[in-house]
């Protein structure tokens, strides 16, 4: 645990050299980026924390994208980190954007995957009624839900381990902190993404409903230097789908090899 801004955020801490701070989506957790960390811990620090109210992390009070935002700054300041890079997931790409344009000179690069501009009105609907179902009878339905919405049939039919590990991290969730996330996620606006300077890298599925290629193409179009990579056979949840072509498309964009 890491206290910072008065509350304790769980943080995973593996290797050296240049940092790279990865950001869970909704209900998700810094386990998420379990196959990503194997590969980049060996020649990166990489810092994987859980959101306020998401996996170890307590609840302590109102989430919002502006709160994520500031304990992650908070949080680099604690490790003495002036600079990262940054890979967020789904709730994290929000969080990562708006990082990246409020003080551009501290993120190094941005890899986001399940990219999201902001929740479209029918979206952040959804999103409440989600929270007000974690409320009234806990997280069971929910993943019951979004492992048929969220994933791709693929990985549904041919991977029953990650299918298995999705259903694990939202069931485990902690209801409130859930539907407080909810409610952050629901009230997100867009990031100011002509202030945003640094490289950057999307990566979306071909079945990401959340995430559709033609959402994520028009926000590469929103930021200077930036690639988009597509994903066949994968839903949302892109790190743990597809945990080998992404490792590969970040190692690429990091090191161009």
């Amino acid at each position: 645990m890491i206290k910072l801004n008065r509350k304790n955020i769980a943080t995973e801490i593996h290797g050296e050299g240049d940092p790279i701070l990865m950001i869970h989506g909704l209900g998700g957790t810094g386990n998420a980026w379990g196959p990503q960390c194997s590969v980049l811990a060996k020649t990166n620090k990489v810092i994987r924390p859980d959101l306020e109210g998401s996996g170890r992390s307590p609840l302590r009070g109102k989430l919002s994208i502006t709160s994520f935002v500031k304990d992650m700054f908070a949080l680099m300041d604690k490790l003495e980190i002036k600079s990262a890079h940054l890979v967020g997931h789904s709730l994290g790409t929000i969080i990562c954007a708006h990082m990246a344009a409020k003080y551009p000179s501290r993120v190094k690069s941005l890899v986001l995957l399940g990219p999201v501009e902001e929740p479209p009105e029918a979206a952040r609907n959804a999103i409440m009624d989600r929270a007000k179902i974690a409320r009234k009878e806990g997280m069971a339905p929910i993943a019951e839900a979004l492992i048929q919405a969220s994933i791709s049939n693929e990985t549904r039919s041919s991977n029953p381990a990650a299918t298995a590990f999705i259903s694990e991290l939202l069931m485990r969730q902690d209801a409130e902190g859930y539907a407080r996330t909810c409610e952050a996620l629901a009230s997100a606006t867009a990031a100011k993404f002509s202030a945003i300077k640094c490289k950057t890298l999307l990566i979306t599925g071909n079945e990401d409903a959340v995430a559709p290629p033609k959402s994520a193409l028009a926000m590469s179009k929103k930021m200077k230097k930036t690639s988009l990579i597509l994903l066949s056979g994968c839903g949302h949840w892109t790190p743990i789908e597809k945990p080998e072509l992404v490792n590969d498309a970040i190692l690429n964009f990091y090191f161009g090899c």
